[in-house]
């Protein structure tokens, strides 16, 4: 196989594909297999129509099953020979094949070349996690409220399963500690975000916004199923949803993007877990300042 590449824009590139040989010969042969158990032939039973007859009858169909096979793994090989971070295939063109040989270009959609400086060392303002204890007499509070009782003591605790209101007073204590926590974090991670964002221009690749939007749209309706909206309701709704939603859709590829440059420059893994590990990645180099 041979392939060259031509740049077209940031997102797209083409690749101009031939192979010639075996590779061929072998599908067809597959091809007219695949036919010669399928098709009808009058005076012929399945499977035992000469090849001559199948080559003369049915050779656009083998074609067809040939390129079928063949375009999308030699697009694959090509795309791994020549390095390319593909995310989609956009549009064959120019094909040409006979018995020994094959040639056509194809149009891909890849990474864009993201001009990332500055990701180490990012700074970090992060508050002391504390629990004051009027947040804990707060949150006793509520509870008397909920459960419209008078007085909270030992015996409440019990029938809610603590030893006394003392263990109750402390778990509600840690439940607060874990809820700031996972704010801080959040602040955190947001404040990583901007970092790297700002004054970052990426061309967004079309086929990863349009697909991230769809994600986003088919959970929104599902959490509105779930709530109880009527499907006519969802359906009148689907074009603002989508409208609505765009703006997420295209920061959440623009993160992911900025994450994968990462990963592929501190060789981190890029799998289901590439944007956790990049993130733990960005916290342990980064400088972190408590503020009041």
């Amino acid at each position: 196989m041979k392939s060259e590449v031509k740049k077209v824009d940031n997102t797209k590139r083409e690749i101009s594909i031939e192979a010639n040989g075996d590779v061929i010969k072998n599908k067809f042969d597959e091809a007219f297999k695949d036919l010669n158990n399928k098709v009808k032939v009058k005076g012929f039973r399945p499977g035992h129509i000469p090849r001559d007859v199948l080559e003369k009858k049915f050779s656009s169909q083998a074609n067809e099953l040939v390129l079928q096979d063949l375009i999308p793994e030699l697009c694959d090989e090509a795309i791994k020979h020549e390095g390319l971070q593909a995310v989609a295939l956009l549009e064959v063109s120019d094909v040409k094949l006979d018995r020994t040989a094959v040639s056509f270009k194809a149009q891909v959609e890849v990474r864009p070349e993201i001009d990332l400086k500055n990701y180490k060392g990012l700074t970090i303002h992060y508050k002391k996690v504390a629990v004051a204890p009027d947040e804990v007499k707060r949150s006793l509070d509520s509870l008397k409220e909920m459960r419209r009782i008078d007085t909270l003591d030992d015996a409440f605790a019990r029938s809610m399963g603590y030893s006394g209101l003392a263990e109750l007073e402390k778990v509600l204590e840690r439940r607060i500690l874990s809820q700031k926590d996972t704010q801080n974090r959040q602040q955190a991670e947001q404040q990583i975000l901007e970092h790297l964002s700002k004054g970052l221009d990426v061309k967004l690749p079309p086929s990863l916004v349009s697909k991230r939007l769809q994600e986003l749209v088919k959970q929104t309706e599902l959490d509105l199923a779930l709530k109880g909206v009527p499907r006519e309701k969802l359906l009148e709704e689907e074009k603002n949803l989508y409208k609505d939603l765009e703006p997420d859709a295209r920061k959440q590829v623009q993160t992911y993007l900025i994450f994968a440059e990462i990963a592929k420059r501190e060789n981190i893994p890029d799998d289901d877990h590439m944007s956790n590990k990049v993130m733990e990645f960005l916290f342990k180099e980064a400088n972190w300042e408590l503020v009041d």
